[in-house]
Protein backbone atom coordinates (compact mmCIF):
# COMPACT_ATOMS: atom_id res chain seq x y z
CA UNK A 1 0.00 0.00 0.00
CA UNK A 2 2.76 2.26 1.21
CA UNK A 3 4.38 1.55 -2.31
CA UNK A 4 1.32 2.72 -4.34
CA UNK A 5 0.89 5.86 -2.84
CA UNK A 6 4.72 6.30 -3.22
CA UNK A 7 4.32 5.76 -6.80
CA UNK A 8 1.68 7.42 -7.10
CA UNK A 9 2.91 11.28 -5.62
CA UNK A 10 5.59 10.43 -8.17
CA UNK A 11 3.64 10.55 -10.89
CA UNK A 12 1.73 13.26 -9.66
CA UNK A 13 5.02 15.71 -9.33
CA UNK A 14 5.94 14.23 -12.45
CA UNK A 15 2.78 15.15 -14.04
CA UNK A 16 3.04 18.86 -12.37
CA UNK A 17 6.44 19.69 -13.56
CA UNK A 18 5.42 18.42 -17.05
CA UNK A 19 2.76 20.92 -17.43
CA UNK A 20 4.77 23.90 -15.73
CA UNK A 21 8.02 23.09 -18.07
CA UNK A 22 5.40 23.20 -21.05
CA UNK A 23 3.84 26.10 -19.72
CA UNK A 24 7.34 27.86 -19.74
CA UNK A 25 8.70 26.41 -23.21
CA UNK A 26 5.05 28.41 -24.64
CA UNK A 27 6.04 31.35 -23.08
CA UNK A 28 8.54 31.89 -25.44
CA UNK A 29 6.37 31.57 -29.00
CA UNK A 30 6.16 35.09 -30.59
CA UNK A 31 2.81 35.92 -30.93
CA UNK A 32 3.39 36.04 -35.19
CA UNK A 33 4.04 32.14 -34.88
CA UNK A 34 1.70 30.26 -37.76
CA UNK A 35 0.68 27.31 -37.10
CA UNK A 36 -0.92 25.44 -39.80
CA UNK A 37 -2.72 21.96 -39.88
CA UNK A 38 -3.69 19.17 -42.67
CA UNK A 39 -5.88 16.49 -42.52
CA UNK A 40 -3.26 14.13 -44.08
CA UNK A 41 -5.50 10.98 -44.59
CA UNK A 42 -8.14 13.47 -46.87
CA UNK A 43 -5.42 14.72 -49.02
CA UNK A 44 -4.50 11.47 -49.30
CA UNK A 45 -7.97 10.20 -50.24
CA UNK A 46 -8.59 12.82 -52.72
CA UNK A 47 -5.23 12.01 -54.51
CA UNK A 48 -5.35 11.06 -58.24
CA UNK A 49 -1.86 9.31 -57.74
CA UNK A 50 -3.29 6.94 -54.93
CA UNK A 51 -6.53 6.34 -56.99
CA UNK A 52 -4.44 5.13 -59.81
CA UNK A 53 -2.16 3.18 -57.57
CA UNK A 54 -5.49 1.10 -56.31
CA UNK A 55 -6.38 0.76 -59.29
CA UNK A 56 -3.42 -0.71 -60.56
CA UNK A 57 -3.17 -3.22 -57.20
CA UNK A 58 -6.75 -4.34 -57.90
CA UNK A 59 -5.62 -5.31 -61.54
CA UNK A 60 -2.54 -7.31 -60.58
CA UNK A 61 -4.32 -8.52 -57.56
CA UNK A 62 -7.31 -10.06 -60.16
CA UNK A 63 -4.13 -11.44 -63.15
CA UNK A 64 -3.01 -13.48 -59.93
CA UNK A 65 -6.60 -14.10 -58.90
CA UNK A 66 -6.80 -15.20 -62.93
CA UNK A 67 -3.18 -17.69 -62.83
CA UNK A 68 -4.89 -19.00 -59.53
CA UNK A 69 -7.57 -20.67 -61.63
CA UNK A 70 -4.89 -21.62 -64.18
CA UNK A 71 -2.82 -23.24 -61.58
CA UNK A 72 -5.72 -25.29 -60.14
CA UNK A 73 -6.94 -26.13 -63.74
CA UNK A 74 -3.39 -27.37 -64.48
CA UNK A 75 -2.97 -29.31 -60.80
CA UNK A 76 -6.22 -30.99 -61.20
CA UNK A 77 -5.33 -32.36 -64.89
CA UNK A 78 -2.63 -34.40 -63.28
CA UNK A 79 -3.55 -38.14 -62.92
CA UNK A 80 -0.69 -39.06 -59.83
CA UNK A 81 -0.67 -37.79 -56.35
CA UNK A 82 3.17 -37.44 -56.56
CA UNK A 83 2.51 -35.09 -59.86
CA UNK A 84 -0.15 -32.95 -58.10
CA UNK A 85 1.95 -32.10 -55.06
CA UNK A 86 5.33 -31.59 -56.98
CA UNK A 87 3.09 -29.10 -59.26
CA UNK A 88 1.41 -27.45 -56.04
CA UNK A 89 5.28 -27.10 -54.56
CA UNK A 90 5.85 -25.20 -58.20
CA UNK A 91 3.07 -23.37 -57.97
CA UNK A 92 3.40 -22.30 -54.20
CA UNK A 93 6.87 -20.87 -54.79
CA UNK A 94 5.56 -18.86 -57.98
CA UNK A 95 2.68 -17.84 -56.13
CA UNK A 96 4.60 -16.54 -53.23
CA UNK A 97 6.99 -14.34 -55.79
CA UNK A 98 4.56 -13.10 -57.42
CA UNK A 99 2.30 -11.84 -54.36
CA UNK A 100 6.08 -10.26 -52.83
CA UNK A 101 6.55 -8.68 -56.27
CA UNK A 102 3.10 -7.19 -55.60
CA UNK A 103 3.39 -5.94 -52.35
CA UNK A 104 6.63 -4.73 -52.99
CA UNK A 105 5.99 -2.67 -55.90
CA UNK A 106 2.69 -1.07 -54.49
CA UNK A 107 4.87 0.01 -51.43
CA UNK A 108 7.92 1.67 -53.51
CA UNK A 109 4.86 4.01 -55.37
CA UNK A 110 3.09 4.47 -51.84
CA UNK A 111 6.56 5.88 -50.45
CA UNK A 112 7.45 7.94 -53.42
CA UNK A 113 3.21 9.91 -53.14
CA UNK A 114 3.78 9.69 -49.50
CA UNK A 115 6.91 11.62 -50.39
CA UNK A 116 5.71 13.55 -52.92
CA UNK A 117 2.51 14.94 -50.74
CA UNK A 118 5.03 15.71 -48.00
CA UNK A 119 6.93 17.57 -50.00
CA UNK A 120 4.17 19.62 -51.51
CA UNK A 121 2.87 20.55 -47.83
CA UNK A 122 6.54 21.68 -46.85
CA UNK A 123 6.23 23.93 -50.35
CA UNK A 124 2.93 25.48 -49.49
CA UNK A 125 3.88 25.85 -45.53
CA UNK A 126 7.09 28.09 -46.84
CA UNK A 127 5.32 29.54 -49.46
CA UNK A 128 2.50 30.23 -46.66
CA UNK A 129 5.14 31.51 -43.99
CA UNK A 130 4.02 28.86 -41.85
CA UNK A 131 6.51 28.43 -38.65
CA UNK A 132 4.65 24.66 -37.49
CA UNK A 133 2.29 22.13 -39.60
CA UNK A 134 0.67 19.69 -37.60
CA UNK A 135 -1.25 16.41 -38.38
CA UNK A 136 -5.44 17.72 -37.65
CA UNK A 137 -5.44 14.53 -35.91
CA UNK A 138 -2.77 16.00 -33.23
CA UNK A 139 -4.73 18.98 -32.82
CA UNK A 140 -7.64 19.46 -30.28
CA UNK A 141 -8.05 23.45 -30.85
CA UNK A 142 -5.95 26.27 -33.37
CA UNK A 143 -3.74 26.42 -36.32
CA UNK A 144 -5.38 27.16 -39.77
CA UNK A 145 -6.48 24.09 -41.58
CA UNK A 146 -4.78 24.38 -45.18
CA UNK A 147 -6.30 20.96 -46.29
CA UNK A 148 -7.84 22.16 -48.88
CA UNK A 149 -5.31 23.92 -50.66
CA UNK A 150 -3.31 21.04 -50.44
CA UNK A 151 -5.67 18.84 -52.01
CA UNK A 152 -5.52 20.86 -54.62
CA UNK A 153 -2.14 20.76 -55.35
CA UNK A 154 -1.93 17.45 -54.69
CA UNK A 155 -4.77 16.62 -57.70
Amino acid sequence: MKKQITTLTIAAVAFISGLGINNFAMSDVPANYKIAIVDVNAVVQKSAQVQALKKEQQEKLQELQKWLETVRADVQKQSTKEGKEKLVKKYDAEFAKKQEAIKKNYATKLQAIDKSISATIAAEAKAKNYNLVLSKGVVLYGGEDITASISKIVK
